[in-house]
């Protein structure tokens, strides 16, 4: 070691070493855990799972209006059957010998951008109608969809590709336009959801109504969520269906279970069957006949 790095080293103190892992979050010493300034014996019986939750990413407890709808969110999204992908891998790896962890994290892990990213993708649209103060939101709205429109693009947030009509939507909606009218909730989110429901069913036949994404997305915006954490509120919600169906695979004693059950094979239309005999492009002389 040199000597500039020998005094380098030297320079570092016990303060820039407990510096470097500062956190706003969490307060530990021994006998104490506070999380964002609360003792944890004071929050353990008097604030729920999704208050909790809340404290931890906005730093502060909600009201009770906003810690409903926080509850009512994470309820909604929290299992969607085997014919998700997330939960489909997640029952596969539980048979595959890997601990429960694993097979949670196998699902959580397909959770991306076409697989559980629209709520984060809707709030983000939502965010950019409810920052626009230079036109009406009909017109801002307009403008949006013509921008889809002329990407061939799917609007995050609305149509299900299973549900006609996703039977999560109206508890969830119901419950924040109730707190609009109360006064709880500025309702800025909801009114540019409902104007993008609104215009996309304009002249059509088969209507496009919200789905669990939008309507989670309503409630994150709302409640002051950034984007991202819309995704990352999602994922804690799902990865309780996960854990639950990793967990339902496990005990039925199933091994190796893959994408289709046995004795079915998936199709095959590649090229036909063929002999490497009578080829001359990688044979070795004296093999293959």
């Amino acid at each position: 070691m040199t000597n500039a790095r020998k005094a380098a080293h030297a320079r570092v103190s016990i303060a820039d070493t407990t510096a470097w892992w500062s956190t706003a979050v969490t307060d530990i010493e021994p006998g104490v855990i506070r999380l964002r300034g609360y003792p944890i014996e004071q929050l353990i019986g008097s604030v729920s799972f999704p208050a909790t939750a809340y404290l931890m990413l906005r730093g502060e407890l909600p009201s009770a209006p906003q810690a409903e709808l926080l509850e009512m969110a994470l309820v909604a999204a929290v299992d969607h059957g085997p014919q998700a992908p997330s939960i489909a891998a997640a029952r596969m790896a539980a048979t595959c010998g890997v601990g429960l962890n694993t097979a949670v994290a196998t699902g959580v892990n397909l959770l991306g951008d076409v697989h559980g990213g629209a709520g984060q993708q809707c709030l983000e649209i939502l965010d950019v109608l409810v920052a626009r103060s230079d036109v009406p939101l009909a017109e801002a709205v307009t403008d949006l969809l013509a921008d889809f429109r002329a990407r061939n693009a799917h609007v995050p947030g609305f149509g299900h590709r299973f549900h006609p009509h996703d039977p999560r939507r109206g508890p969830l909606l119901t419950a924040v336009a109730e707190h609009v009218t109360a006064g709880h909730l500025a309702g800025r989110h909801l009114r540019a959801a409902q104007e993008i429901e609104r215009q996309l069913n304009e002249h059509r036949s088969r209507p496009v109504p919200m789905n669990i994404d939008g309507a989670t997305a309503v409630i994150y915006g709302e409640l002051g969520f950034e984007p991202e954490l819309a995704r990352g509120l999602f994922v804690l919600s799902r990865a309780v269906g996960i854990l639950a169906h990793a967990w339902e695979e496990r005990s039925s004693g199933r091994r190796i279970k893959g994408p289709l059950p046995p004795p079915l094979l998936a199709d095959y239309d590649g090229t036909p069957p063929r002999d490497v005999a009578g080829t001359d492009s990688g044979v070795c002389p004296g093999h293959g006949a």
